[in-house]
């Protein structure tokens, strides 16, 4: 990815070897984490809806962020544009996708509108095109060489122009995304935490409704704009600092940099995907096996796994068109 490169300047060999283990060892688990996501998309059929339709697009962006930024650049020339430039265009499309995704829940939720699944064709062009229009602004200002001594890795050049086309292209884009989710999601749980209290104050009855469900999904999206901010809080902190102080790095920080945006496509495949439709699915094929095999599943994840609720609750009403 193209943080690792932007980070290992002024570095000694034994530090970039770290940080080369480190991202290989944070991007595999991204890389398992997003791909079992997009194969429990393509396996299980009752999960082929909207709401997860998404999930799935934002999963595939960050499998192919994490392989590309695996295998590094094998040689010169060719290869070494394309591993640059695939890294940082799926990794902006992976934080657009979650913008997909909070403005289907704002749309759905706080503006009744059942109209979000004819806007999926919007949905491609605004983060596919936005990914690609950045993509090709940095390289204007990029210069990409092998550097040997590195390893498998393809440096994108630093400079001042560099550093600010950086910025501008993908640090803008990001925390706008952060803003908009987080502006959004507040948008969201507030609608629903009114309506929880409407609907007690005017039921005539006893009602009450099951504070632990919705109190479950309530904190998982609010969890999501701390995704991405946890993911490149650190990231950002140390570019601002490589702009300020060029010929001076902070390993540690140059660590927690590598090390949280690579594990961001694992943490966008547990908050966004393993929810409980992806857990029931799984269960619903567990309880196939041999009772011998069953033997060795906790009843009580089994039990969890069957629930009805959900936590992309706000989009039932697009996966029951």
């Amino acid at each position: 990815m193209a943080t690792v490169k932007a980070v290992m300047g002024n570095l000694t060999v034994a530090e970039r070897q770290v940080l080369t283990a480190v991202n290989s060892g944070a991007s595999s688990l991204s890389l398992v984490g997003s791909g079992f996501i997009v194969l429990c998309y393509l396996l299980f059929k009752e999960l082929r809806k909207f709401s997860f339709k998404l999930v799935f697009y934002l999963a595939l962006s960050d499998m192919c962020c994490s392989f590309f930024s695996i295998i590094g650049d094998p040689s010169k020339g060719f290869f070494c544009y394309a591993q640059g430039y695939t890294t940082h265009f799926f990794c902006l499309a992976s934080f657009l996708w979650t913008t997909t995704i909070a403005f289907t829940l704002h749309r759905t939720v706080v503006r009744h509108k059942t109209d979000v699944e004819d806007l999926e064709p919007m949905f491609h062009l605004f983060v596919w095109g936005t990914s690609g229009v950045m993509t090709v602004i940095r390289s204007i200002a990029n210069n990409h060489e092998h550097l040997s001594r590195l390893g498998t890795w393809c440096w994108a050049q630093t400079g001042h122009a560099g550093k600010v086309t950086h910025f501008i292209t993908f640090y803008a884009p990001l925390w706008g995304a952060i803003l908009f989710n987080g502006v959004t999601y507040f948008q969201v749980i507030r609608m629903l935490n009114n309506a929880t209290r409407m609907a007690v104050g005017m039921s005539e009855r006893s009602y009450q409704p099951d504070p632990r469900s919705d109190k479950k999904a309530l904190n998982r999206w609010g969890y999501y704009p701390l995704i991405l901010i946890g993911s490149w809080f650190f990231g950002t902190i140390n570019r601002i600092h490589d702009f300020i102080e060029p010929g001076h790095k902070i390993f540690w920080l140059s660590v927690l940099d590598v090390v949280m945006a690579q594990l961001m496509g694992l943490f966008n495949s547990i908050a966004y995907g393993l929810n409980s439709s992806v857990r029931r699915a799984i269960y619903e094929r567990l309880d196939l096996l041999p009772e011998c095999f069953q033997r060795w599943i906790p009843k009580s994840s089994r039990s969890r796994g069957q629930q009805q609720d959900s936590e992309l609750v706000s989009l039932k009403i697009q996966d029951q068109q």
